[in-house]
């Protein structure tokens, strides 16, 4: 059975994207069939596979919008497929805005090619938009990446309410797999009070391994790459890895 995650958190600079990336990349390399979904409309997903979003065919805005089919717009990249995005899906919002059951526009589209993945990633834009509320209406469970800093841990209140709100009305399944802390250092009192925030104040499960602040990360997306495939035995790189397994204990 697929395993539909939602990789969410409505602040930028999180690494949302880069984990999205190198978690798919490390599940990938563990044997899983992986399929990564690029539901922000600034394509940073798409543009760190090393797909220039103006040379695509279709794209997932042409999935949402003019229902295309979804393995129409798939791209093969090494051993991941993603469904890409263009900066025309920013767009969709407008459109779904009009449109009854606008929240199952990306649900709707997946049906048909779920089931050939072991793992579907969905890289939620940062924002507790209608495309967001399509991306958690389409999963099964949650992860939010958190930078362990005040205003970061802030907006997670906001994302659970949200998430209990698509609970209520499209996807009362929906389930929060965890918090990941990203850009981490051990070292501070904040890192660590955030993540006692986490636990004590919302509840939620903060998984293990915290990935480390690496300028690896940060060069991976120009060069096309994971930083699983950039700088293989990086601190980060291992931290994703140990992290796949985690997830992946929780997929059969």
């Amino acid at each position: 059975m697929s395993k539909v995650i939602a990789v969410a958190n409505q602040k930028g600079g999180v690494a949302k994207t880069t984990t999205v990336h190198s978690l798919g990349a490390a599940l990938a390399e563990r044997g899983n069939r992986v399929l990564l979904v690029d539901l922000d409309p600034q394509a940073c997903l798409t543009y760190s596979l090393g797909l220039n979003p103006s040379d695509l065919g279709h794209s997932l805005h042409d999935v949402i919008v003019h229902g295309a089919g979804a393995d129409s717009a798939l791209v093969k990249v090494k051993d991941l497929h993603v469904l890409p995005s263009t900066i025309d899906l920013a767009g969709a919002e407008i459109y779904l805005l009009s449109k009854t059951g606008r929240e199952y526009g990306l649900s709707r589209a997946l049906d048909a090619i779920v089931h050939s993945y072991d793992v579907v990633l969905i890289d939620c834009p940062p924002s507790l938009g209608i495309l967001t509320i399509n991306g958690l209406t389409a999963a099964q469970e949650v992860l939010v990446p958190l930078q362990c800093e005040t205003l970061s841990s802030r907006g997670v209140g906001q994302l659970l309410e949200t998430i209990g709100d698509v609970r209520n009305y499209t996807n009362s399944g929906l389930q929060v797999a965890g918090v990941v802390a990203t850009m981490f250092d051990g070292r501070t009192k904040l890192a660590q009070n955030t993540l006692a925030t986490m636990r004590d104040t919302y509840g939620l499960e903060v998984l293990d391994p915290p990935i480390p602040k690496s300028v690896k990360v940060a060069e991976a997306p120009g060069m096309s790459r994971s930083v699983l495939e950039h700088a293989p035995r990086s601190a980060a790189a291992v931290a994703y890895r140990g992290l796949a397994e985690t997830l992946e204990g929780r997929l059969r």
